[in-house]
């Protein structure tokens, strides 16, 4: 229990972070278990919105994964990954589509409206704002990459007083509709809008040594740390497109990117505006 010295010590050091990104771009990729848990869900929207409120530009880019997953059993299809990346035929496209577009953006918006008009939900297609290319050359593959953002409406919207939250999917210039990793479209938005963070908030504590034992955990990281343990495979699965796109986005200038555990209640707040860390935090 913090006595009231303590407590007045405690508002002045967040103060100061505060300071420091109002007025800045956060992007914040969200997924994982923290997605599944109802009660974990409420946290972090309220940790995005006390951001907001706090006149940091928030951007949500949402994962979907799982719950795809379950979608894709009730349809009798086998989900199939590479190297963390979901492999999709036309069929599974048709369903990441209904679940990132039609259910999961809407649920994170409408949670994040219930106390005033604060969200708006998008996805890569809506005017264009992301440009995709495919990411195999089989044609019976509609997994993507990004090409290119046109971040002309995120700019508006969060000018406006607006929370963005973004599926991870867009359209060619031909209509056809791509899945795309969604750490890969939040680093593509992060150098786009030239973000302060890119926050990636999953269901694991960061890049660990031992990924059974969380107190191996690598709280701060350079990227020839990360680089060497890649080469090691330290880092592997579906923690390879996270440190490949911190990676990428850190040499576009975003000032660092953190990878922590959406599972920890307040695990947002307290990585943004304490100096304690709860998860690994990457720089040049």
């Amino acid at each position: 229990m913090l006595n009231s010295t303590q407590f007045i010590q405690y508002l002045m050091s967040m103060s100061s972070l505060i300071r420091q990104y109002t007025g800045q771009v956060i992007v914040v990729k969200y997924g994982g278990a923290a997605m599944q848990d109802e009660s974990l869900k409420r946290i972090v929207i309220d940790d995005i919105l006390f951001l907001h409120l706090l006149g940091i530009k928030v951007i949500v880019v949402h994962g979907g994964g799982p719950i795809i997953n379950q979608w894709l059993y009730k349809c009798n299809i086998q989900p199939v990954f590479e190297n963390g990346v979901r492999i999709t035929d036309q069929k599974t496209m048709e369903i990441v589509q209904m679940v990132l577009e039609g259910k999961v953006n809407k649920n994170l918006v409408s949670m994040l409206n219930l106390f005033g008009n604060y969200a708006i939900g998008l996805s890569g297609r809506d005017l264009n704002l992301i440009h995709p290319i495919p990411l195999s050359t089989n044609s019976n593959d509609f997994v993507g990459t990004v090409s290119k953002v046109d971040p002309k409406i995120l700019n508006s919207l969060l000018n406006d007083g607006y929370i963005p939250v973004i599926a991870s999917i867009a359209s060619d210039s031909t209509g056809r509709t791509y899945n795309i990793n969604a750490d890969t479209v939040a680093g593509a938005l992060a150098k786009a809008l030239k973000a302060k963070k890119l926050i990636f908030l999953t269901d694991t504590f960061g890049i660990m040594r031992d990924i059974a034992k969380p107190d191996t955990l690598l709280k701060t990281l350079t990227i020839p740390e990360v680089l060497d343990l890649k080469k090691n495979n330290i880092i592997s699965g579906g923690m390879i497109p996270k440190v490949d796109c911190s990676i990428d986005v850190l040499h576009s200038n975003v000032q660092a990117v953190h990878i922590i555990n959406g599972c920890l209640p307040h695990a947002l707040l307290q990585e943004v505006l304490t100096s304690e860390r709860v998860g690994s935090m990457l720089t040049l």
